[in-house]
Formats: C-alpha cells, structure tokens, sequence
C-alpha cells in the first residue's frame, strides 16, 4: 500500500501512519515535515484494513488530528489542510473506503437521532412517564442502527468492510446475526484479518454460554 498526499498550509509537524493490529494503537511509520506538506508512505499488506493517518502539529491538542481511512493494496491519496485535518480530508484509491465511507454517512444519522434524544432525556429529569418514553425510543434508534448494520454487512459481504462492522460496530449482537453475517463472507474474505476476528468473536461467545 503506497499512502501519499498533501497536508495544505502545513509548514512543521509529523504525520504518523498507525494501525490497530489487535487492541492497541500501533505506529507503523511516521514522517517529519518541514515546509512542505507533501507525505508518502509505503508498507507491504495483504488484506484491507483500517488505518489512521495522524497529524502531530505540536499544540499539545490531539483532538481532530487523526483521519481513519481503509487501507488497502494499491496507491492510495489522502489531501487534507492542517487547520481541519480530519473535516476537509479527501481520500481516493480506495474501494474498501468508499464501503465504510458510505456505511459512516448513514450511521451519523443514528447517532445524531440517539444523541438528540439523550438531551431531551437529561431535559426531562422531574418527568418519570417521558424518561420512559425517551428510553423506549433510544432503544429502538440503537436496534434500528444494529439492523442496519447487519443488512449493510450482508450486502457488501464480498467486501472485508464487512466483517470489520461486525467485530467493531456490533460486537454485543445476538449470535444469530453475527452468524449469519460469517456464514454469508466468502473465502477470500474469511481469511482476512477481520474475517478471523469475528471467527474468534463468534467462537468466544459461544463458549461464555456453554
């Protein structure tokens, strides 16, 4: 996988290429720039898998400075400005990332509905009948979303984004959705990396139960 780009308007800092291989961030390579905020990284990999491209610009502030993205093999162009590094990222070359991508847009709805409704709760403190009512609601938004995610996964099985969403996204799922999930991923996407996780993830559950 060859990562290059361009950081605009970044005249000093350190752009850091870092991954997650089990549960702990990991530094795969990193980069100083002086001037110029061009960037090229390259390492060798065989299945498609999350990434982060994480940008040091020496503030003593790591918020909004790390863009995720779907790596996989072949070139991939990430353009971005330092002042917004991870909202005006642009990313290309990337399949597996157009995949989560479209996955993230819908799943920020959800998130913006659960979150709305979580206000109007903290709002409703003094009123039992409509906390009730409030939580029937984020409930249902937080089970419309698993669905959703279930269905997105099956859709897009030939895709390794797959068994990510459901390792990642919904790891507490009922065992039947996980399965059905596995049971539907080709080979060639089984053998990935996520295709194992969420073979140990199935596999680990059912052994809690026994």
């Amino acid at each position: 996988m060859v990562v290059n780009g361009q950081v605009a308007g970044l005249k000093k800092g350190v752009l850091y290429l870092q991954h997650v291989p089990d549960s702990t961030l990991v530094t795969m390579d990193s980069l100083e720039i002086r001037g110029d905020g061009s960037f090229q990284f390259e390492i060798p990999m065989e299945y498609p898998e999350l990434f982060y491209l994480y940008l040091d610009k020496a503030d003593q502030n790591a918020v909004n400075d790390r863009i995720p993205f779907f790596g996989e093999v072949g070139q991939i162009t990430i353009n971005t400005r330092w002042d917004a590094f991870d909202t005006k990222a642009t990313i290309e070359g990337s399949k597996s990332h157009a995949i989560y991508s479209e996955y993230k847009k819908v799943m920020s709805r959800f998130n913006t509905e659960y979150l709305s409704l979580a206000q109007e709760k903290l709002a409703s403190l003094t009123e039992p009948e409509r906390i009730d009512s409030l939580n029937k609601r984020m409930d249902q938004t937080t089970l419309r979303s698993y669905l959703y995610t279930v269905n997105f996964a099956l859709n897009n099985r030939n895709s390794h984004v797959a068994p990510f969403l459901a390792v990642t996204e919904i790891p507490d799922v009922q065992n039947k959705y996980l399965d059905t999930i596995y049971n539907a991923l080709p080979d060639s996407i089984l053998a990935g990396t996520y295709g194992k996780r969420l073979k140990n993830l199935i596999d680990s559950r059912k052994q809690a139960t026994q």
